[in-house]
């Protein structure tokens, strides 16, 4: 098995996904100095070609599979329903064996007559199916109760938002956690083990829910301590 990078080193990052949740960390990475390739069905469309230029040709792209053996580490920035077959047209899960894998996917359902809910929840979660389905990786869910636009160097009046995380390695998580570090996240909460993803991604949908009635999308949570 391949031995997982300590906490601090560089990496190439595989992000699957091109919305803009995997372009704006996949930039956020390059620009403190770890590589990353955005894997997609088309790498050539115009939205990558765009990415790529805003790079300044540091960006790479390819397939899903591209995606999965470039990285050490793995992002998931795909919709939520699109995890399971992603993951398969990447190569299965012997194609993610031995990498962290960072889940920052949230299970939305969307309605044209209601707020976006979970399509799974209570005693399951997307996080750890995406744990089941790859049961070779160390899987850690974050980056999924905070908008894309705060995802790097995220800065409010109120203080530093909270990072929060979970999975079920020490070790993955502090790879992670060091990630979120070179991303300017200053303040960080680990929830426990991957079962916490049912929580996290539960935030996601407070998240978005103030977001409808405020009619705003300038918000990140904080957790208070004395």
């Amino acid at each position: 098995a391949r031995c997982f990078l300590p906490p601090m080193a560089k990496h190439k990052i595989g992000i699957l996904g091109t919305g803009d949740v995997g372009r704006v960390l996949g930039a956020g990475f390059l620009a403190v100095g770890h590589e990353a390739l955005i894997g997609s069905r088309e790498p050539n469309s115009d939205k990558l070609k765009d990415w790529v230029k805003k790079t300044e040709g540091k960006g790479k792209t390819g397939s899903f599979a591209d995606a999965a053996t470039f990285g050490d580490l793995v992002v998931l920035a795909c919709l939520g329903t699109a995890v399971e077959d992603v993951i398969k047209g990447a190569g299965g899960g012997d194609a993610f064996a031995g990498k962290v894998v960072l889940d920052a996917t949230n299970p939305l359902k969307f309605s044209p007559t209601a707020p976006p809910s979970l399509f799974v929840g209570g005693d399951d979660s997307l996080g750890e199916r995406v744990q089941r389905w790859l049961p070779k990786t160390k899987v850690v869910k974050a980056f999924n109760t905070v908008g894309n636009a705060h995802m790097v160097n995220p800065s409010f009046p109120g203080g530093d938002p909270d990072f929060f995380y979970a999975g079920g390695d020490d070790a993955a998580k502090a790879t992670v956690r060091d990630l979120a570090k070179d991303l300017g996240w200053k303040s960080f909460v680990d929830l426990g083990d991957i079962v916490a993803s049912r929580a996290l991604e539960e935030m996601c949908i407070a998240w978005v829910r103030h977001g409808i009635v405020s009619g705003s999308w300038g918000h990140a949570f904080k957790m208070l301590r004395k």
